[in-house]
């Protein structure tokens, strides 16, 4: 796999290269609409939702290991959604957002696209955008790579767009892409 950058999609890359640069196009613009926000930034909220930048940046981190270390390989799920009694607590890590430090949420989300990136490439590496993930469904079906990662373009596009109001209503930031430079 091409080296991609992390601010564009190839203009006619393969059909793995499209995908992986779509979702790390998002993956950034979501980083941006988060970024050097305090405690106060990330918990802000529209007076019509409960929905908050660091609920959305431990939802998004769950559904990376959830996707791509569970379903994609098989994986156990890592710390913190080991621990959690999801039966309980179905809605955990919208609720405990709450409580967490900035840096703790964004450490969370970073290392869980980590995570992520290692285990795409590793599943690239084995079989390309076809590779058969460990997940069966009730229906005894396994989705490939490419229907995870359809599924994570599609994850982060909707929040992205969530992050979008939410930002621009704590300090009016605004903008499809992050200014050059930004680092994820």
């Amino acid at each position: 796999m091409t080296e991609l950058p992390l601010y564009e999609p190839p203009v006619a890359g393969t059909e793995t290269d499209t995908l992986i640069g779509s979702l790390e196009r998002l993956r950034r613009t979501f980083a941006w609409k988060c970024a050097d926000l305090d405690a106060a930034g990330l918990g802000a909220r529209l007076s019509t939702s409960s929905l908050t930048l660091g609920g959305l940046l431990k939802h998004l981190a769950l559904v990376e290991d959830e996707y791509l270390t569970r379903r994609l390989l098989g994986r156990p799920m890592p710390a913190p959604w080991d621990a959690v009694d999801w039966d309980a607590e179905p809605d955990w890590e919208w609720r405990s957002a709450a409580t967490d430090s900035p840096e703790a949420l964004c450490g969370l989300w970073r290392d869980a696209v980590a995570r992520s990136r290692e285990h795409v490439a590793e599943a690239v590496a084995d079989g390309g955008a076809g590779y058969r993930a460990a997940y069966v469904s009730r229906t005894g079906e396994s989705p490939s790579l490419r229907r995870l990662l359809v599924d994570m373009i599609e994850e982060y596009g909707r929040h992205a767009g969530h992050a979008d109001l939410l930002r621009e209503g704590v300090d009016g930031r605004v903008g499809e892409d992050p200014p050059a430079g930004f680092q994820v």
